[in-house]
């Protein structure tokens, strides 16, 4: 695990997937970031990369060919990420095409996650580049759970999410084999507050496409604040956890999964970003503890 370090924060990254495993609170020794607890979610934070979510029938289509693509892309657990650059209070890690990557994803890129720690705050950067002499076709987001309830003494139903509006919110439903339907359900109307229970997740995520609010917070209501995660630069955002389990992921998404009509070409995919040869393009988002 890598490390950066202030007088407030303790964060630790896996090697494996760049993946944000740790945000402890240094004075307090109070960890934020649910511990992946293999029995029921093995993971901490994965990054999603070049895709979001699962693809119809596990494949996309790229100038008439098939390729086969894992959900959510192939970074999150990936060992070939390198640690491109580290100071006191940042890290960045790189991953490039291979043979390996081009088997599966037809272009050739280079993705960049960045770590900043800042006061109370991280930011995490993702940049992408088109090294290729064709158009490039991707989407990213984040995947971090925290752990809730927080402090002993506490149930999941004390906490909720608060939004910084008020809104109407209606969730996509997904299908059986976790395809985005027509199909969808209100959340909230005219309010800012999702309160967590066990039942919340029973279908699946909560997905909300073009969010108007890009800051939630996760609040507890004998604890008051616990942190807030600010996402400007992500048109969508998901709220899942393991029903009954007791963390809350926030997941700032650029893309979506696929629609259960969608015909398979990623040049049409909902959601997906074209990006041109040569060029990059940064997307960040911050999480900072109360």
């Amino acid at each position: 695990m890598y490390q950066i370090i202030n007088r407030f924060l303790s964060i630790g990254v896996k090697p494996a997937g760049a993946e944000l495993c740790s945000i402890k609170d240094v004075e307090k020794d109070l960890e934020y970031i649910w511990q992946a607890d293999p029995d029921i979610w093995a993971s901490h934070a994965p990054n999603l990369f070049p895709v979001i979510g699962g693809l119809k029938n596990g494949v996309f289509i790229y100038d008439g060919k098939n390729y086969a693509m894992p959900k959510h892309g192939f970074v999150r657990h990936n060992r070939d990420l390198k640690l491109k650059e580290q100071t006191e209070h940042s890290l960045t890690f790189e991953l490039s095409y291979s043979t390996d990557t081009l088997k599966i994803y037809p272009f050739k890129f280079s993705f960049e996650i960045g770590f900043h720690l800042n006061h109370k705050t991280l930011t995490i950067t993702h940049r992408v580049s088109n090294l290729d002499t064709k158009p490039l076709f991707f989407s990213l987001g984040g995947h971090p759970a925290f752990n809730a309830p927080l402090y002993k003494g506490e149930t999941y139903e004390d906490y909720s999410l608060e939004f910084d509006q008020k809104m109407d919110l209606d969730t996509f439903i997904l299908s059986g084999n976790g395809l985005v339907t027509q199909e969808t359900k209100p959340v909230i109307k005219n309010d800012n507050i999702i309160g967590l229970h066990k039942d919340l997740f029973n279908k699946d995520a909560l997905i909300f496409k073009d969010i108007p609010s890009k800051k939630v917070s996760l609040i507890s209501k004998t604890s008051g604040n616990i942190l807030t995660v600010e996402y400007s630069d992500f048109k969508n955002l998901g709220l899942w956890a393991k029903p009954g389990a007791p963390y809350v992921c926030i997941e700032p998404w650029l893309g979506i999964a696929d629609n259960e009509n969608t015909t398979g070409d990623i040049k049409t995919k909902e959601g997906i970003i074209e990006l041109m040869p040569s060029q990059e393009f940064s997307a960040s988002y911050a999480i900072t503890i109360a």
